[in-house]
Order: structure tokens, then sequence, then C-alpha cells
């Protein structure tokens, strides 16, 4: 099997609330299972219902949880689950944090260790019951059990920020947020080269056209960027991510209508959509 299911869609913040319930309010979190392996891309809000859900079924099943997590960037709202993902009290879980390298003074569990200082939670990182390790890249393919291959590439963002590409059996799923649109032609090529032939495309989708002026700089992609980059690349099914906290669910039907009958079979990504690949 090789599947992808949405726990967090949302960028920026978490936006709970009656007119977000059916998109969802969570902040970024990607559950990819590959050949029986789970991978899991971000560990934002959505990662505590993604925790539950893994204790329930996969511990259960398994005796233990085991995954391999993709980080794209420690902004605050892709890793703000991850105090909250209740695998990381658990002696039986085992645990790889990959992501980024940021730069030559601080890591990725600087970054974790910060997070759970007791200045901003109680159990601090020494603490956790789970087995973790922490993998820094930057663009690279790693190569996985079942010729489970994960390939890695440098976006646009105000910090170092990596998309990923996983592929198994002929298939690919690629991840591209946060990423703004470089302003050089060449870069943007290989953008599109990166995720060319991809069965599925979860690209940020942050702005309309017409928010995007007031955003330059942000690290963020509209629509119609990620619509250019699916049709360039020849991707088969496009889903927009990382949604604006004040999109809410009438505005995200207004913007999914507007894009059904473009050149790739386009879908907003919502809370719990599942989507499988045979």
């Amino acid at each position: 099997m090789f599947s992808v299911r949405f726990w967090g869609v949302r960028g920026s913040i978490p936006c709970p609330g009656p007119e977000t319930v059916r998109f969802g309010g969570n902040t970024a979190c990607i559950e990819v299972r590959a050949g029986g392996h789970l991978f899991i891309v971000d560990l934002g809000s959505g990662a505590r219902p993604l925790g539950d859900w893994l204790i329930a079924n996969d511990r259960k099943n398994n005796g233990k949880i085991k995954a391999e997590i993709f980080i794209t960037h420690t902004h605050w709202d892709h890793i703000l689950g991850f105090p909250m993902f209740t695998p990381v009290y658990m002696r039986d879980t085992e645990l790889r944090i990959t992501g980024p390298v940021i730069s030559e003074t601080s890591n990725l569990k600087d970054i974790f260790e910060t997070q759970l200082s007791h200045n901003y939670w109680p159990v601090g990182l020494s603490e956790l019951s789970a087995k973790i390790e922490y993998n820094q890249i930057e663009e690279t393919t790693l190569d996985f059990p079942d010729g489970i291959k994960v390939a890695s590439k440098f976006l646009n963002h105000p910090t170092a920020c990596l998309g990923y590409r996983f592929c198994y059996q002929g298939k690919s799923i690629a991840i591209i947020h946060d990423h703004e649109q470089f302003k050089d032609p060449a870069e943007n090529e290989k953008i599109v080269s990166f995720v060319k032939d991809s069965d599925i495309l979860i690209h940020d989708s942050q702005y309309t056209a017409e928010e995007y002026p007031s955003h330059i700089g942000w690290g963020h992609s509209t629509f119609d960027n990620s619509l250019q980059t699916a049709v360039s690349a020849g991707a088969k099914k496009l889903v927009f991510f990382h949604h604006d906290p004040s999109h809410v669910d009438s505005r995200l039907d207004q913007l999914e209508k507007e894009y059904a009958e473009k050149e790739v079979k386009c879908v907003a990504a919502r809370e719990g959509m599942l989507l499988e690949l045979k």
C-alpha cells in the first residue's frame, strides 16, 4: 500500500472553530504509508490526533510505534504538536527525526530541546521515554527497506526548508511547502524537475493571486503557482495545502470549485482525507 493521510492542513497557526470544521484547523502534519512503513511529514498541531490514532492502531496491532519523521523546517506551526505527540512518552516508541541543516550553530535536537525547556513545557526532552534519533540532511536521496526512496529539495522560505518526494513501486508523492516561487526561472525549473510526473503533488497554496502582493517574501505560494508547477511537471493530482487561517470552509469551497476544471485534477486538503496509490 502507498498512501497519504492528512492530519493537519493549515499554515501559520491553528484555527479551530465552526467556520473551519470541514477542512480542519490543525497545522501541518501528513502521514505517508509505503510498504508497511510509516513516515510522518511535520509535527504541527495535527500531530496530536495522529499520535492518538497510532496508539489505538499501530501500537495495539504491532506492539510498538516506529516512524520516520521528516521535518520540512522548524517554524513554530510545523513543530508545535511535538510535545502533545503522545507516542514520545512511551518506551516502545522508536522515532527518527530528519530535517534540514539549519546552521553551523543550531541543530534539530537543540531546537526540540529548547521547545521542551521548562520555560515552555513541563517535560524536558531528556525525560521523554521514546527512543529518538536526529538526522540532519541537505539535498539528498535516502534509501529505506522495500525499495522506498525519499528525496529532498531546498525550497524558498525565510529559513532552511526542504520539500520531500516519496517513491515506492514506480509511484511518487511529492510535498512542497512552505515555498514561494523563486524570482529566477531556472530555480523554479529545478522545483518542477523535482516533482516531475508525481502521482500526487501536495503544494503550498496559502494565498490567492489577489492576496499575494501584500505577502511577497513571506515564503508561500498561490493557488495559481501550485497549478503552474503541477502542469509543468505533469503531475497527475494536485492537492492545495497549507491553507491560510483566514480561508474558512466556505472560501475553500469556492476556490476548490474554481480550480476543479483545470488541466490537473485538483483538490483542497482536508483533515482526515486519505489518498491511495495502487
